[in-house]
């Protein structure tokens, strides 16, 4: 039975996570494009590759609070830890919404709001 949408963006967090930055990529097509909305556009695997290697000097820690799943579309709602600048942890609230193409994610439009309350504390 082939993997639903939900359970491939799982498995991508799980890589991405861990570190595997070349490993989340295979999850993400050639031509794929992220919205970061009121921010940035990153067109390509190669700008989101370098996208990676300079927002996460560490791996993100996710919270995933809601996985919302329709036809080619999943909607993650959480919260994400980063290291910013200064190699302190900076708190994001985040709503992602992936479009899926044959398995693969070729669209993410980001809603990502700075917070105060850390991961653990919601």
């Amino acid at each position: 039975m082939p993997e639903t949408n939900k359970e491939i963006l799982t498995k991508a967090n799980a890589v991405i996570t861990a570190g595997d930055y070349e490993g989340f990529l295979l999850f993400c097509t050639d031509d794929t494009v992220w919205t970061f909305v009121g921010d940035k556009t990153l067109r390509g695997k190669e700008a989101v590759r370098l996208w990676i290697a300079e927002t996460y000097k560490a791996p993100p820690r996710f919270k995933v609070t809601n996985l919302i799943a329709e036809d080619d579309f999943v909607t993650a709602l959480g919260s994400i830890t980063v290291k910013d600048e200064d190699g302190r942890d900076a708190h994001y609230a985040y709503c992602d919404v992936w479009r899926f193409r044959e398995g693969k994610m070729v669209e993410l439009t980001a809603f990502v709001i700075k917070s105060t309350v850390q991961e653990g504390n919601r």
